[in-house]
Formats: structure tokens, C-alpha cells, sequence
């Protein structure tokens, strides 16, 4: 008899333990849910709140206006530009810093990393101050204007997205096998030819990602740019700075259009970085 009260106990106990497990794994699902949710509904209340503050013939008519239309050539431009030199130097960059072992390796990997901790606008002082030095007035007076002119927005944007690109780009070649490499370099090939035919191939969706995430980057680009390249209206003039312009001026319409671009533009972006990302490598 004891024994049969000392095992019902027990069984009442492990019902209890197990009742308490459930109720604690719906709690955590909900708390997670709900935030999960909330963040959603947050994002999308803006999204949907900056749709719905004009009307639709209003909205048009700012979209197909020559100023915004202008905006989208001068971003679209620019970001192309500046993301071409960016990958030009950041697949090199990011290919050393992932493979290369050297003394000082913490340090360069803590510059790389600056431009993304420090705010935009900091990055377009820096670059204006870089000019007004015998060094930046020289390449100014001999090469090409950057303060207040289009060539400014495209070193701002470089300057942002570089050290963006690097990150991705390393993280890619660090999942990426050196023996891969290796294989091929005892098959006869050079370094060279082991990176172009191997490595690079391996390496191409995740490449690829981080190129289109570094170009919305430019496109999104407003603190550097304004700062080094200025803010005049068809001259300077890209989409982030389109909506700063129009603000000043409280043309709230044209506002929420060039939002509604550049949120169009992300979205695209974020989809085709999903899609390609998902891709298995080829060789």
C-alpha cells in the first residue's frame, strides 16, 4: 500500500513538473511571438501611414516631377560608380584579411571596421576636412573637384560602403576552405589561378549578396554626402537628399514619394539578395 502511495506521488509530481514545463514553453513562445509581431506592426505602421498621408494624383505627380526624376538618375549613378571601385578594392581587401596572417592583423581589422561604427555624417567632415589640407587642395586643383560637386557623392558613398563590403566579403572567404585551394595549387595552378577558378566561384553568391547590399547602401546614403557633396537641389541631388530638401521646404508630398522609392528600392534589393543568396555555389 505504501508503495502504491509513494507511487501515485510520484506520478502526481512528474504531472505536475511536466504541466509547468508546457505552461513555461507557451510563455516563451508567446513572448517571442510578440515581439516578433510588435516589431512588424511598428515597421509597417510607418510604411503604411507615409502611403496613405497623400493622395494618389498628388503622389504621382511628385513621383514624375523633374527634380525627383533627376534624383533617381544622380542616385542610381553614383551608387553604380562608387559601388564598381568599391568591389574593385574590397575583394582583394576582404581575400587578405581572411586568408593572410600578420602582425598588427587586429589593428587594420579595427580600421576596416571604423566606417561602420562611426556615424555617416562624422566620415563627410573627415573627407571635407582631407580637402581643405595642401594634400586634398592639390588633388583638387590637378584631378577632380569632390567638395560640392557629383564626384563628392560618389567618394562619400564609397567611404560608407567600403568597409561594409569588406565585412560581407570576408565572412564569405572565411566559410570557404583553404584546402579547396590547396587542391588545386598540387594540380599545377597559381595562387592566381586558384583564386580566379576556385575561390571565386565558391565565393559568388555570397559576393554577390554583399554587392547589392552594398549598393542599396549608397543608394540610402545621406549623412557623408551631404556634408562633403552639399545639398543643391539638381545638382547634388539624390534621393536621401531629396527628401531632406523637401522637407525644408515643406513639400511634405514629394517627401513621401522619394520614401516610397527608396522603401520600393529595398525591398527589391532584400529579395534579390535572398534569391541569389539561396543559390548553391557552381563551379
Amino acid at each position: 500500500m505504501a508503495y502504491i502511495k509513494g507511487f501515485r506521488r510520484r506520478r502526481g509530481f512528474i504531472k505536475k513538473i511536466r504541466l509547468q514545463i508546457g505552461l513555461g514553453n507557451r510563455v516563451f513562445k508567446l513572448a517571442i511571438i510578440g515581439s516578433l509581431t510588435f516589431f512588424v506592426l511598428f515597421f509597417l505602421s510607418i510604411i503604411v501611414s507615409m502611403a496613405c498621408y497623400t493622395d494618389l494624383q498628388r503622389l504621382i505627380s511628385a513621383l514624375v516631377s523633374d527634380e525627383i526624376i533627376f534624383a533617381i538618375k544622380l542616385s542610381v549613378i553614383t551608387a553604380t560608380v562608387a559601388t564598381v571601385f568599391c568591389v574593385i578594392i574590397a575583394v582583394p581587401a576582404a581575400y587578405a584579411m581572411s586568408r593572410l596572417k600578420f602582425r598588427g592583423k587586429d589593428t587594420v581589422d579595427t580600421i576596416l571596421d571604423l566606417p561602420i561604427v562611426m556615424p555617416p555624417i562624422s566620415l563627410g567632415a573627415a573627407l571635407l576636412v582631407f580637402f581643405n589640407t595642401p594634400v586634398g587642395v592639390a588633388i583638387e586643383s590637378n584631378l577632380t573637384r569632390f567638395v560640392f560637386e557629383q564626384p563628392g557623392l560618389v567618394l562619400a558613398q564609397f567611404t560608407v560602403i567600403s568597409a561594409l563590403a569588406i565585412r560581407l566579403m570576408k565572412a564569405t572567404f572565411d566559410g570557404i576552405s583553404p584546402r579547396y585551394e590547396d587542391v588545386a595549387r598540387t594540380l599545377g595552378y597559381t595562387k592566381l589561378q586558384a583564386f580566379f577558378k576556385v575561390t571565386l566561384p565558391l565565393a559568388r553568391n555570397g559576393l554577390v549578396a554583399a554587392i547589392i547590399l552594398a549598393w542599396a547602401r549608397a543608394i540610402g546614403e545621406y549623412g557623408a554626402s551631404v556634408t562633403l557633396a552639399g545639398a543643391t537641389r539638381m545638382k547634388t541631388e539624390t534621393l536621401p537628399i531629396a527628401i531632406f530638401l523637401s522637407l525644408a521646404t515643406a513639400n511634405v508630398e514629394e517627401a513621401v514619394a522619394v520614401f516610397l522609392i527608396l522603401i520600393s528600392i529595398a525591398i527589391a534589393v532584400l529579395l534579390l539578395m535572398r534569391k541569389v543568396a539561396g543559390r548553391p555555389p557552381m563551379i
